[in-house]
């Protein structure tokens, strides 16, 4: 396999969130180059202030429309000559009950982690798939295998379909040098799950977990990490599973 200059040119979507935040900031700190990107241009202001790393630039991205994918994708080739990995990590995350869910707010967050997932696929598989290389890495969730014990049931919904996707889109491009995985996280150290869950719910959360703590964002960010390796050539369709053994199997 011949693994083109571009190979660790990275776009992350969802990249100025908390877990975001730190995938991006990982992948820099192993050397790839990363285009981070976020529907608010604010938010991706201040992150690029934040991290202000030379190999870093930003794009305005909603991953509910092709044309911003295409359009970012357009930039990255602009920049770097092609993009060698994507991180499908944006999502809508709500607790919202299960018979208080509008169809409105289904569709809202379905619609940013499993058709952003799909269009995120879909336009960069393509251009993976001509250049004969690519590295996609989906994240998943835990809610998405045991149903979403501390989210709703749209959030656990869309991770659930993000897991089958993955397979889907493994198995068309494996064949092309492009593979295609999931990071399937329980829940993890970080400010957004705290301003998500109250204080007495995430310590009940937290005493379910059988290592008895929440995960690690920077070992999730180093996973993403190892699956875009050029290396990576044989782990293709595959979830990885990482909940403290919440979930085995």
């Amino acid at each position: 396999m011949t693994v083109p200059a571009h190979h660790n040119v990275t776009l992350v979507t969802g990249g100025t969130g908390g877990l975001g935040k730190v995938i991006c900031r990982r992948l820099l700190a192993e050397g790839f180059r990363v285009a981070m990107s976020d529907v608010d241009a604010a938010a991706l202001a201040a992150a690029a202030q934040e991290l202000a790393h030379p190999d870093m630039i930003t794009c305005q991205l909603d991953v509910t429309r092709p044309a911003d994918f295409e359009r970012a994708l357009d930039q990255i080739d602009e920049r770097w000559g092609g993009i060698g990995v994507l991180v499908n990590n944006a999502a809508l995350t709500r607790t919202t009950p299960l018979f208080e869910i509008s169809p409105e707010e289904f569709d809202a967050v379905t619609a940013v982690a499993l058709k952003g997932t799909f269009i995120g696929c879909q336009a960069a598989g393509k251009r993976m798939r001509d250049a004969g290389y690519g590295r996609i890495i989906n994240m998943a969730s835990l809610a998405g295998q045991n149903g979403g014990a501390a989210t709703g049931a749209h959030y656990a919904a869309a991770k659930g379909g993000i897991i089958t996707l993955t397979k889907v889109f493994a198995r068309d491009l494996a064949a092309h040098g492009v593979t295609v995985n999931a990071i399937s996280p329980g829940p993890l150290d970080l400010d957004s799950v705290r301003q998500l869950l109250p204080a007495d719910k995430l310590a009940a959360v937290v005493k379910t977990v059988p290592v008895g703590t929440l995960g690690d964002p920077d070992y999730i960010a180093k996973l993403v990490a190892l699956l875009a390796h050029p290396g990576a050539v044989s782990a293709t369709g595959s979830t990885y599973d990482v909940n403290g053994g919440l979930f085995m199997r």
